[in-house]
């Protein structure tokens, strides 16, 4: 049955990350009148080549509708092989079936060893003309070729769809030469509009593409705002997990993968309790079965290389790559590596931007944070793409956090590390021009309130901005993501910050439909007091808790706030933990021999607990579920004493 649940979790996977949320309404002080270019994830564009008579053949979009044929030639097979799976946790005969599946449908994508294309692959549409939105809106109106259609919906609400205009490129190829593609469109456009600037709103491999562009062109001021939403700039730990997967094996993360999945659908329901026992762990061995398959096609792609971050780039080249064989491959990516991804190129992403800022385009940036790789890698992400590449800070291996104290390593004028102590924003390629959110999962812009109205601030005026001209979106939030249930920030504050000009902490439902009971609110890591009584949340409302006694006067120390409520979830209870720095103060006295610390607090259970029990409660998944309960007991039983003191 586990595994039954756990395919099932897999399928709902795939569907995630096409729900849509609702649309906040963009803060437009001087809408522009520049054209938009939407510069899209990976694979958005669509593909096809010209067989021996010249025909038409369709090599990628829709990836669902081009492999249904072989899954419905193939059902029977499959359910065997499911079957066997099930039955005998063999995943080599369904990972044989999938792995030759993908190699017919997809195969006509492969490269040749030095990184070029094996069949002439063209991109459908690729004029002004052909990739306005007007004309794909009329043209397909089943939304064919309109990529990040759910991002660019406000955008054309408001910029109308005849100024609105996507970009298409052959995704298998390196960062350059899409690069190089992108600054041909973006003259055409110009052209095309009669407008002398263009905006751009990139997302993901479109942000790696994107900045490639400003760093080799910016500086020719063709570009009036650029936005760049979990850009993939130095590279993706996933597409390193994948490289790595014949060496060391895939490690998927059962929790990271569900949570991600109620992200993506914006579910109030806390499934990843389900898998806190390891019931996906199945997965490392399909994903390890089906790389032998997969890696024939795209082993060369140059696009897959330059996803390989620099630090483990030499390491994977060296054993993967022939200098001979693979030597043109290599010579563009060792370019994309060494000359833009590297802190010593000529071309590095935070040498270009300022160069693209000085001829007037407005960079901005905005990335996730404090989230494991969902393949396995251990770093600070958003679950694909690592903070460090999007965004060039220098983050605390995950589970570790910077210790109390420290002092970033770049004195930027103003404090730049993440409530958390996990990130410090000020080696950015931009300090004062990257947001990072908490808990912001990839691709997922759109679903929170947040995030989203950010970008489309950021997009549609014409005014310049920093981390410190939008006071009501400072540099790090906690997502607003409705799967989360709650959030939490004192008044008076910066969020994620307490100072003595705050009162209270404010509590938010952030359910649309769902009234909530917070039953606990529980203090770890600093002698902050708050006085507590049950709150009652009707959708979308806040409520406070009041601070009592004083705030200790220290700074750059962290401490963390775990909130338990009830909401009608399929976990009775849930929790949510906040991160905050005291800035009170004189700085904590930094442990320069300890600069590491548990970024996680001792749960209080753990001290009633022996090991042998929490070892049995972390067996069946419920260790996290049970401190929840035993927080709200003694919180329970505190209030009540707290009651018999009132009336001695």
């Amino acid at each position: 049955m586990k595994k039954i649940v756990a395919v099932l979790l897999c399928v709902l996977m795939l569907f995630s990350v096409c729900s849509a949320g609702a649309f906040a309404a963009a803060e437009i002080k001087e809408l522009t009148e520049y054209p938009v270019i939407m510069v899209p994830g990976y694979s958005s564009s669509e593909l096809y080549r010209l067989d021996e008579n010249g025909e038409v053949v369709h090599v990628w979009g829709d990836a669902f509708g081009q492999a249904m044929p072989e899954v419905e030639a193939n059902l029977g097979g499959i359910i065997a092989d499911m079957g066997t799976f099930l039955l005998a946790g063999n995943v080599e005969p369904i990972a044989k079936r999938l792995g030759e599946g993908f190699q017919r449908i997809f195969g006509d994508m492969k490269t040749n060893p030095d990184g070029t294309s094996y069949y002439d692959i063209k991109n459908y549409i690729n004029t002004p003309e052909e990739c306005c939105y007007a004309t794909l809106m009329e043209k397909y109106p089943d939304g064919r070729h309109q990529a990040e259609s759910e991002m660019m919906a406000d955008v054309i609400a408001k910029v109308g769809a005849e100024n609105c205009f996507v970009f298409t490129c052959d995704f298998r190829m390196g960062a350059v030469e899409c690069a190089n593609k992108l600054k041909g469109f973006i003259d055409d456009v110009i052209e095309y509009t009669g407008k002398d600037k263009v905006n751009i709103l990139a997302v993901s491999h479109g942000g790696q593409v994107s900045g490639t562009y400003l760093t080799l062109y910016g500086e020719e001021g063709k570009v009036n705002n650029a936005v760049l939403t979990v850009p993939a700039l130095g590279g993706a730990g996933i597409a390193y997990d994948a490289f790595n997967s014949p060496r060391e094996g895939f490690d998927f993360g059962d929790v990271a993968l569900i949570v991600f999945i109620e992200h993506g659908m914006m579910l109030e329901e806390d499934l990843h309790y389900l898998v806190e026992a390891g019931w996906l762990g199945f997965l490392d061995d399909l994903a390890d079965a089906l790389v032998p398959y997969v890696m024939p096609v795209m082993g060369t792609w140059g696009s897959m290389w330059d996803f390989i971050p620099l630090e483990y780039y030499e390491d994977m080249k060296a054993e993967l790559l022939d200098e001979t064989e693979n030597a043109g491959l290599i010579a563009q990516s060792d370019y994309m590596h060494y000359q833009i991804q590297s802190p010593e190129g000529e071309h590095y992403f935070a040498k270009g931007f300022k160069k693209a800022q000085a001829a007037g385009t407005n960079v901005y940036i905005l990335a996730g944070y404090d989230i494991q790789i969902v393949t396995g890698m251990p770093v600070s992400s958003d679950a694909i793409i690592t903070t460090p590449a999007s965004t060039g800070a220098t983050c605390a291996p995950l589970g570790k956090r910077f210790a109390d104290g420290y002092t970033q390593k770049v004195d930027t004028g103003f404090y730049q590390v993440s409530p958390s102590m996990t990130v410090d924003a000020s080696t950015c390629y931009l300090p004062e021009h990257t947001w990072l959110i908490e808990d912001y999962h990839h691709g997922m812009t759109y679903k929170d309130e947040y995030t989203k109205s950010l970008m489309y601030t950021l997009l549609l005026n014409d005014e310049s901005y920093d981390v410190h001209s939008l006071p009501e979106y400072p540099q790090f939030h906690a997502t607003t993501n409705i799967a989360h249930s709650i959030h939490a920030a004192f008044n008076n504050c910066t969020e994620g910050y307490l100072d003595s000009n705050a009162t209270e902490l404010v509590v938010t439902n952030l359910s649309d439909s769902k009234t909530m009971l917070v039953l606990a609110a529980d203090v770890y890591g600093a002698d902050v007091e708050l006085g507590f009584t049950p709150l009652l949340l009707l959708p979308g409302k806040s409520a406070s808790i009041k601070i009592k006694g004083d705030i200790p006067e220290v700074s750059r120390k962290n401490f963390e706030i775990s909130l338990s409520y009830v909401i009608g979830s399929v976990t009775l209870i849930g929790e949510r933990t906040f991160e905050f720095t005291l800035m009170n103060g004189e700085a904590a006295q930094y442990d320069a021999e300890n600069p590491l610390v548990e970024a996680d607090p001792v749960p209080a259970i753990d001290e009633v607990l022996d090991d042998n029990e929490k070892e049995t409660l972390e067996k069946y998944g419920v260790k996290g579920l049970a401190g929840t309960i035993y927080n709200i007991v003694m919180t329970f039983i505190n209030f009540v004493y707290s009651i018999i003191d009132i009336f001695k």
